[in-house]
């Protein structure tokens, strides 16, 4: 594995932390490349720990690790990571995704922190970015070891693949995902394994699933693009945080990814994150707010989660405008 040396983020490198590239190996033994973040002069002591990922298509160089320097200025031991089939990270076919796997990725970066001789195992926590924060949801439920979580922009992805945008899908909808990712899992064993791009998440139109496209954002913002499509252009397809690696910059995800998560939900176990803190921050005017205020709604009877909405952000915003923070900037 090549990690890249110089510095490629869309952030600038803060003189507050001293940070470096590394490696460590999930229980599929696939090796995850990631960035570690930490305070200057820490000596002898021993602080909080932090594992970042996200958001779903993303790579470190982008909003995780503005998330994980950000909060390493803070104090805190970060560490921001590509999940597994992304970025610099191992795992094949590549720009594929899985419920398991990728909840497991935030595991592996706990075990990596817990080896790190300045981290306070007792004080290891979790920060998701909109797909991720599914996961970290997720893997905080499982994992004991994982003491708080924050998800900022939220996306249980595993509802949004299996039921559409604000649930939409009818029972024919989803026959018809699921008929057109047959023929193209077929189409990938007679290419011998090699898988094409698609969208992750297939619009339904009139019953005709929407798929094919060259890219997850155009290169050009069409004309009449919504405002979602804007968004997302913004921050993927320009300078405020293009990256060649990532999937939404530049590419496409796998064609039969939808297969992992149609049937398996992330967020079936969140309430059992008790008594642990969860901190859910989400804009008021983001499309998939809904996400944010039903987990918070799933637990909330727990006493233990707080669900921040921030007035005037969309969904994209919290990705890296740290002004819109309180208590952050």
């Amino acid at each position: 594995m090549k990690l890249e040396a110089k510095w490629d983020k869309v952030f600038p490198q803060s003189d507050k932390i001293d940070h470096k590239k590394v490696t460590f190996v999930n229980h599929y033994g696939i090796t995850i490349a990631a960035d570690v973040y930490m305070p200057k002069n820490l000596g002898d002591k021993k602080v909080a720990a932090l594992a970042v990922s996200g958001p779903f298509g993303a790579v470190k160089e982008q909003s995780s690790g503005l998330y994980a320097q950000t909060m390493a200025e803070k104090g805190f031991i970060t560490v921001a990571f590509d999940p597994s089939f992304t970025g610099e990270s191992g795992g094949e076919p590549r720009n594929t995704a899985s419920v398991d796997i990728n909840t497991e990725d935030f595991m592996a970066a706990v075990d990596f922190l817990g080896t790190l001789p300045n981290v306070d195992r007792e004080k290891i926590g979790i920060i998701g970015i909109c797909g991720w924060g599914g996961m970290g949801l997720s893997a905080t439920a499982m994992d004991h070891r994982v003491k708080a979580v924050a998800v900022a922009s939220m996306y249980d992805m595993s509802r949004s693949i299996g039921k559409g945008y604000k649930d939409a899908y009818t029972a024919a909808d989803r026959q018809a995902v699921l008929d057109l990712v047959a023929k193209q899992r077929w189409a990938t064993v007679d290419r011998g394994g090699v898988p094409v791009g698609d969208y992750h998440e297939h619009p339904v139109i009139d019953g005709k699933v929407i798929s094919g496209e060259v890219h997850m954002l155009p290169e050009t913002l069409p004309a009449d693009a919504d405002a979602v499509t804007k968004q997302f252009f913004d921050y993927y397809r320009t300078e405020r945080g293009y990256h060649q690696r990532a999937i939404n910059s530049n590419g496409m995800w796998n064609d039969t990814i939808q297969q992992s998560f149609f049937n398996f939900e992330l967020l079936d176990h969140i309430n059992e994150i008790a008594p642990r803190p969860v901190l859910m921050i989400a804009g008021f005017d983001a499309h998939f707010l809904y996400y944010s205020q039903d987990a918070y709604d799933e637990i909330k009877e727990q006493g233990n989660v707080e669900l921040m909405i921030i007035p005037g952000a969309n969904h994209v915003d919290l990705y890296d405008r740290v002004d819109i923070f309180p208590g952050v900037a």
